[in-house]
């Protein structure tokens, strides 16, 4: 039991180089009255969030007293202390972090140097990543899984504080396109992720939320082709690309959401004016 703490609980990372960001060590403490940290630096990212009690932190010219649902977060290289209230001490967690995305995920998210403090009104799903983070690492006998594992749980983490920090983060442009736009938009990317399959041109309208007559043709105002054109074209582009390597024919046609593959031939020779066995042997020669 660390002196200064009622309660201490840390786990270690064993092996951190293995990702960016990368998840040091995380804890939770219950500090003993007036415990203070600091003035000190770190070369890591170490933020703490409040569950009960309370603190005062310092850093840069910011001196803040958290409270429970409050995050503050110590920047590599910024001069920092905090301390226990004297009266109320404060019951937190932290995890420190290192990496060179570590910073930009925090910018994304609003935190900065000069803006490192954030509130939640309920810290109980943080204190469970929190948690689950620091145990990650006293779950299995493979450090680098360990690892992997507490890196998901830090970014669920930052996906929480983003929330909490909605209010402040600027409107990038593409996040508010036209409506039209957002509606071709959801389109391709079906498109593009299903060509495999076998899709019907219906049932994406109505997953998507959109009649079929109107998304077919905004489709095409905004591609210059129906949403089953476009999909052939990329159906017929990956075939293509499949065709310079060693899959057979009726692989191809299959991988490219064909079943039968006589008449993905007849289609690719529709398309491309030849054969796909002629233009793998043109690709060949």
């Amino acid at each position: 039991m660390n002196p200064d703490h009622s309660q201490f609980i840390v786990g270690i990372n064993l092996s951190p180089e293995d990702h960016d960001p990368a998840v040091l060590f995380s804890g939770e403490g219950k500090p003993l009255q007036g415990h203070k940290v600091g003035p000190s630096v770190h070369d890591f990212y170490l933020i703490h969030t409040v569950l009960s009690g309370e603190g005062l932190f310092q850093s840069g010219g910011i001196s803040e007293v958290c409270r429970a649902g409050d995050t503050f977060v110590i920047f590599p290289g910024s001069l920092f202390s905090y301390q226990a209230d004297t009266k109320l001490p404060w019951h937190y967690v932290w995890v420190a972090l290192q990496g060179e995305l570590t910073g930009k995920l925090l910018n994304e998210i609003g935190i900065t140097r000069d803006r490192p403090l954030l509130h939640t009104e309920d810290a109980t799903e943080l204190y469970s990543l929190y948690e689950r983070m620091r145990l990650s690492f006293q779950q299995s006998a493979y450090p680098r899984l360990e690892s992997l594992e507490a890196s998901g749980w830090m970014r669920l983490l930052f996906h929480q504080f983003g929330i909490a920090n909605q209010s402040i983060l600027p409107a990038h442009p593409r996040e508010l396109p036209d409506v039209i736009d957002r509606q071709i938009d959801q389109a391709i990317r079906w498109i593009t992720l299903q060509f495999h399959q076998h899709i019907s041109i219906d049932q994406m309208a109505s997953t998507l939320g959109y009649h079929r007559a109107h998304l077919s043709k905004a489709f095409k105002q905004k591609t210059g082709m129906s949403p089953k054109q476009y999909l052939m074209k990329v159906r017929m582009d990956k075939a293509k690309e499949l065709l310079g390597g060693v899959l057979t024919i009726d692989q191809i046609s299959s991988s490219v959401g064909f079943n039968d593959a006589l008449y993905f031939s007849r289609q690719f020779h529709k398309w491309s004016g030849q054969s796909p066995t002629e233009y793998r042997n043109l690709l060949r020669t």
